[in-house]
């Protein structure tokens, strides 16, 4: 087992990693932006680094400063969290040659599960049933509009690299194809440096449901159930729950072998994310895969009673999976609500600032992943989260209760959070009845319009 381990993210992330090292023993280093000085994992860590300045380039992306530090405090190890270089094979490459160990996936598993056309190749010899779309990347009109004329209307283009919806576009018509080609082209070279795109044939009302894998270097992999995703804006998760209300043990049985037989074509090793789109027919399609933890892990840990993040470091210091498949037993149900430093009431826009007022949910069955404390800053330089609302119950109506409680007890101001949306949810009749789909979100305020 490791000694000592560098965290390379910020925010609760890197303090959920600092726990999970205290607790098995292992010194922690944490690295810092300037403007991150008063942060919490700068304050648990067992050392802590600046390693530049705000802008995430200089810090958090700057792998040449990051390496010194792990060199300067003779790390064995590093733990890239998820966003910033999670998912980076380059970065992943540098640590090895420098002899530290990278807490994630090999560098091929990153390359080969990052490109999504590649990805989707891999799925299909695998036998996973995958959506239908073009089989290379399109780059001009007349590609584009002769895929849409075989495939039919709805499509939806989709960078070759990256997520988070960024390079995507729905497209109901050729006018719209046009545009949105050009305009995701754009967005992709912009935010992955990659302009690559494909076409998908676009799935309409679906649920997106992504399987939870941990896989060793022995050859062992083994799925942890399903988190359900649907409840998005704009491609960006809203609230997760699991187990899913629209899978039955047998559908459920189903979608954790393929996700196997995906993670095992590729030989994966550590934690992975397999992600579907399940149709109204409860039809599932491989849609991409995720080559680190997921911000949504700790609803699984519930359920699972598995500490994910000791999982992945257990993997990576070269243990053998101490589960088999059978083992894994599900408790209950989780919700995981992602409080962000956002305005709902003004399409979500960002509401950076100072927390005077902070008051946390607590009792039976919450757990709050959280960095922030009264006086805190949250910054506009980065990501808005506040923490993740967790709770656990003994079904999910007991879950949604428990959430509602929960919710009434958080407080913070005078920033505006994302607190009275989840709110709406928990009381929202479609949610309680488990009937919803990704256009969710949108209905929601359409019909509040």
């Amino acid at each position: 087992m490791f000694t000592k381990i560098l965290i390379a993210n910020r925010g609760e992330v890197a303090l959920r990693i600092i726990r999970a090292c205290k607790e098995l023993g292992i010194r922690t280093v944490a690295v810092y932006s300037q403007p991150d000085i008063t942060s919490l994992h700068v304050k648990y860590a067992d050392e802590a680094i600046c390693i530049g300045s705000a802008s995430s380039s200089s810090s958090y992306l700057n792998i040449p400063s990051i390496i010194s530090a792990a060199e300067i405090t003779d790390v064995e190890a590093i733990h890239p969290g998820y966003g910033f270089l999670a998912e980076d094979a380059h970065f992943a490459e540098i640590c090895e040659s420098c002899k530290i160990k990278f807490i994630g996936p090999t560098p091929d598993n990153m390359r080969r599960m990052g490109d999504k056309m590649a990805a989707k190749e891999s799925a299909r010899k695998a036998g996973v049933p995958i959506i239908p779309g073009s089989k290379d990347i399109v780059k001009t009109k007349e590609e584009a509009l002769k895929i849409a004329k075989e495939m039919k209307y709805p499509v939806i283009v989709k960078a070759a690299a990256g997520g988070g919806g960024k390079g995507m576009r729905i497209c109901h018509n050729d006018v719209r194809l046009v545009g949105a080609l050009m305009t995701a082209q754009r967005e992709a070279e912009a935010a992955f440096g990659n302009p690559n795109v494909y076409i998908e044939k676009y799935i309409e009302k679906p649920r997106h449901i992504e399987i939870q894998i941990l896989g060793d270097k022995h050859g062992h992999i083994i799925h942890l159930g399903e988190r359900d995703c649907t409840i998005q804006r704009r491609h960006q998760k809203l609230i997760e729950e699991t187990p899913s209300p629209v899978l039955d043990s047998k559908l459920r049985k189903k979608m954790g072998e393929a996700a196997i037989k995906c993670a095992k074509s590729i030989g994966y090793i550590n934690a992975g994310t397999i992600e579907f789109l399940l149709d109204e027919d409860k039809s599932f399609y491989f849609m991409e895969m995720n080559t680190r933890i997921q911000v949504e892990h700790p609803i699984t840990e519930a359920i699972t009673g598995i500490d994910l993040i000791k999982e992945q470091i257990k993997i990576a210091a070269g243990e053998k999976i101490g589960y088999k498949q059978e083992d894994i037993k599900f408790n209950g149900s989780a919700i995981e609500c992602r409080i962000n430093a956002e305005d709902p009431d003004s399409d979500f826009m960002p509401s950076p600032g100072r927390i005077a007022t902070l008051s946390l949910p607590g009792g039976r069955g919450v757990r709050l992943d959280t960095h922030v404390y009264s006086g805190y800053d949250i910054s506009p330089f980065y990501d808005s989260m506040v923490g993740k609302l967790i709770v656990h119950g003994k079904d999910r109506q007991d879950a949604i209760r428990i959430c509602k409680r929960a919710l009434d007890e958080f407080v913070v101001e005078p920033i505006k959070t994302t607190i009275p949306f989840h709110k709406k949810v928990m009381n929202n009749p479609a949610f309680l009845r488990g009937k919803y789909s990704t256009d969710f979100v949108e209905r929601l305020f359409e019909k509040e319009e």
